[in-house]
């Protein structure tokens, strides 16, 4: 379990980064050609948007510069999110924030002077040019917002500043922060945040578990001071634009782009925490009956129901329950996921400084690519289908879409990738008789799709919620102030089912998700959506795979409602949502009656 550095894991557990650019001179060759089209581009639009030909002139052209710049930004993105303890790396993507902000400086007039014509302008521009009409629509949706070019030069000036608490953020999880070994019983065992959240979360010795937990605890508890500084200069960030534009308020500014009203997003948040927590408080008690426990802390929610089955997989393995499971999609989809693997898409590798957690990046014009630390845990399947929910999604969306029309709204973006998770499910479910796989299989959902979406990130949501009503109302936050907030939201769910032990406060410190905006709440939101379709998929209604493939190629060309309307899920109302958490408690109860029937036997 010790970690390896980056230069000693073998290349074929890595992804191919030369898809992008085949060498570093490659890499700086576009940079350089990027810039000079900038010059010419600023050049040549200068004084020209002003009327229906001159306003599709500058989209093509920002279209153009737009393409171009998503794969260099990608090539610096994931050579860092790889190994952050590389100064190369750390140079390289630092040195890419500062030219990509100096390009919007530049640029910044395009903007402004598209907003400044006559709505009949941009209408008409829209008629002329179709596949710029999305692109138009959500530019006028910002033009009561617009400052004055100037401001909004000095703003675009700003970009890699505006994002430092981010970067500062990663470098003092990945980099500074140094775990030591851990003790039980006179046995030494290695730590860092990969093997806390990849393994030590999840094993099945208790005494090694809580050990875990209390010696990553106290790591982060000597960085909350800094990190929570680096957070809430953050969120002043967001305060201070949001009131610039002019916003009513930090949740509509946040919510915009997200094409939902703050209802929908309340909605998520108040109906899970209220009428979800029952059912989860229910499965905490079969995990504490199951392993006989003493008492229920936040340290053993993440174990697995059964700790004398759980199966192994190899990577190779993988790829045929990735086929296998989603071959419902089609040919065009297991096809995507064979090159994922042949082309090394994936990045499986376990090293020091690399990126928690796992995610997918789908540059426009290239193909998507996937991270994750692979643990030979039978889990990681339904972890490596999700990420692939992103990737198909993409190669669907980038093929079929322009580069302004590919990408749908935030509230959207968990969809695709946790119907993969439950379709996956589903396939598993659906080809065993045996009761302690099946019971592995259902616990599984429980404990990594609904208990990660509906549980970990709707947590989130709820204390990040309470953190913007702070910072909205004019207020600040600290270490103090942030472990407050998150033990009450954590005490709220779990009541008197879970000891919410010291230090289980500070995973607020553990996720990312916080300098991404009104992010944690939209996995849940997905994950309704895609319980819906897969219930219809698995019920034998023929149109549901077409209507989501469809749905999948349509990328960001619809809002989140008229796409969960494609395929037959109304989110307007709150019956989607309540269905999917009754099917939550269903599976628990499965889950209750499958350990009383293995019991007796």
């Amino acid at each position: 379990m010790s970690m390896l550095n980056r230069s000693d894991v073998p290349v074929e557990e890595t992804w191919n980064l030369e898809d992008l650019f085949a060498t570093e001179q490659a890499y700086t060759t576009a940079i350089e050609e990027i810039r000079q089209l900038a010059e010419e581009t600023a050049e040549g639009l200068a004084g020209t948007i002003t009327d229906v030909q001159g306003a599709i002139n500058a989209i093509e052209a920002t279209e153009k510069i737009q393409e171009k710049m998503v794969v260099v930004g990608t090539y610096a993105s994931l050579s860092h999110s790889v190994d952050q303890t590389s100064t190369d790396n750390q140079m390289r993507a630092a040195s890419f924030g500062s030219f990509a902000a100096k390009l919007a400086t530049k640029l910044s007039f395009v903007k402004s002077d598209l907003l400044a014509l006559d709505e009949a302008v941009l209408k008409e521009a829209q008629s002329v040019k179709p596949e710029y009409a999305n692109y138009i629509d959500k530019l006028l949706v910002q033009k009561p917002h617009q400052l004055h070019p100037e401001a909004e030069k000095a703003l675009a000036a700003f970009g890699a500043t505006f994002n430092a608490p981010y970067e500062l953020y990663n470098t003092t999880k990945l980099v500074d922060m140094k775990f030591p070994n851990f003790e039980v019983d006179g046995e030494s065992f290695p730590l860092s945040y990969n093997l806390f959240e990849g393994d030590w979360e999840l094993e099945t010795d208790t005494n090694k578990r809580r050990a875990a937990f209390e010696a990553f605890s106290k790591k982060l508890r000597d960085y909350q001071h800094t990190t929570a500084k680096t957070y809430n200069t953050h969120l002043t960030i967001e305060k201070t634009e949001a009131d610039l534009r002019g916003y009513d308020n930090i949740f509509d500014s946040l919510l915009e782009s997200q094409q939902v009203d703050r209802s929908m997003y309340n909605r998520q948040i108040d109906l899970i925490m209220n009428e979800l927590a029952p059912h989860m408080r229910r499965y905490a008690k079969l995990l504490q009956k199951t392993h006989q426990l003493d008492k229920m802390t936040f340290a053993d929610l993440k174990i697995s129901l059964d700790p004398s089955y759980e199966p192994t997989i190899t990577v190779e393995e993988s790829r045929q329950y990735m086929k296998d499971g989603l071959s419902i999609m089609g040919e065009h989809y297991t096809n995507m996921i064979d090159r994922s693997f042949d082309e090394r898409w994936i990045d499986f590798a376990q090293n020091a400084g690399k990126f928690t957690g796992a995610f997918c990046s789908s540059p426009y014009g290239v193909h998507p690519y996937v991270l994750i630390s692979w643990t030979s845990r039978m889990n990681e399947v339904f972890v490596l289908a999700h990420e692939l929910g992103h990737a198909g999604h993409f190669y669907l969306a980038n093929d079929a879409q322009n580069i302004f029309n590919a990408r749908p709204s935030l509230y959207f973006i968990e969809a695709p990738s946790t119907m993969n998770e439950m379709l996956m499910a589903n396939h598993l479910l659906k080809n065993s008789t045996d009761a302690r796989f099946k019971r592995w299989v259902i616990s599984t959902i429980i404990s990594r799709t609904y208990y990660h979406n509906f549980v970990t990130h709707l947590l989130e949501a709820a204390y990040q919620r309470k953190v913007y009503e702070i910072i909205d109302a004019g207020g600040s936050v600290n270490a103090p102030k942030l472990n407050e907030l998150k033990r009450e939201v954590l005490e709220q769910f779990w009541g008197d089912t879970v000891e919410v032990t010291e230090g289980a406060e500070l995973t607020w410190m553990r996720q990312p998700h916080y300098y991404m905006g009104l992010y944690p709440y939209t996995y849940s939101a997905g994950l309704t959506i895609s319980t819906q379709v897969s219930q219809r998929i698995l019920n034998g209604d023929e149109a549901a795979v077409e209507q989501w493939i469809d749905v999948l190629k349509s990328g960001g060309t619809k809002t989140p409602v008229e796409l969960a309307q494609m395929a037959g899920v109304d989110i307007t109302t709150e019956q989607p949502l309540r269905d999917t958490i009754a099917f939550i408690g269903d599976l628990i109860t499965q889950l209750e009656q499958l350990t009383a029937e293995l019991q007796t036997v």
